[in-house]
């Protein structure tokens, strides 16, 4: 599992692994804009079901910007996980610099209603280095 996602965190029985991808024909370096493709991989180990409602990013570029993204669930879902399961989803992420990271918090909420913040791990985005 480790060689395939490079980046995990877990809290309170939650574990959040992400793997990272730069994806050059999704890029046009020449105009300033790099692409890079994540796969997260939620995993419950918890004893009691959950459901992940929100997403908060905090994504720095190579200049030191930051952005806030802010949305309800992943890709559309708010998913439910049952003790033992899991959901994966992939997503992207542009930049307008060859570098920067990505780290934030899922909002889940437990069976009773209280929410819960579950860390997303820091990750880098790097773009591979080129021959000028």
């Amino acid at each position: 599992m480790k060689e395939l996602f490079q980046h995990s965190a877990m809290t309170d029985g939650i574990t959040v692994r992400v793997s990272v991808n730069f994806l050059p024909e999704q890029s046009q370096p020449e105009a300033g804009k790099w692409f890079w493709v994540y796969h997260i991989r939620i995993e419950n180990a918890s004893h009691e079901r959950v459901q992940l409602m929100t997403r908060h990013w905090r994504i720095t570029d190579g200049a030191g910007m930051v952005a806030h993204v802010d949305g309800d669930g992943v890709v559309g879902e708010q998913p439910v996980l049952a003790p033992g399961e899991s959901h994966d989803y992939v997503s992207g992420c542009p930049l307008d610099t060859p570098h920067g990271s990505m780290e934030g918090f899922y909002t889940f909420h437990r069976e009773d209603g209280t929410p819960f913040e579950v860390r997303i791990p820091f990750f880098p985005l790097a773009a591979p280095a080129t021959a000028e």
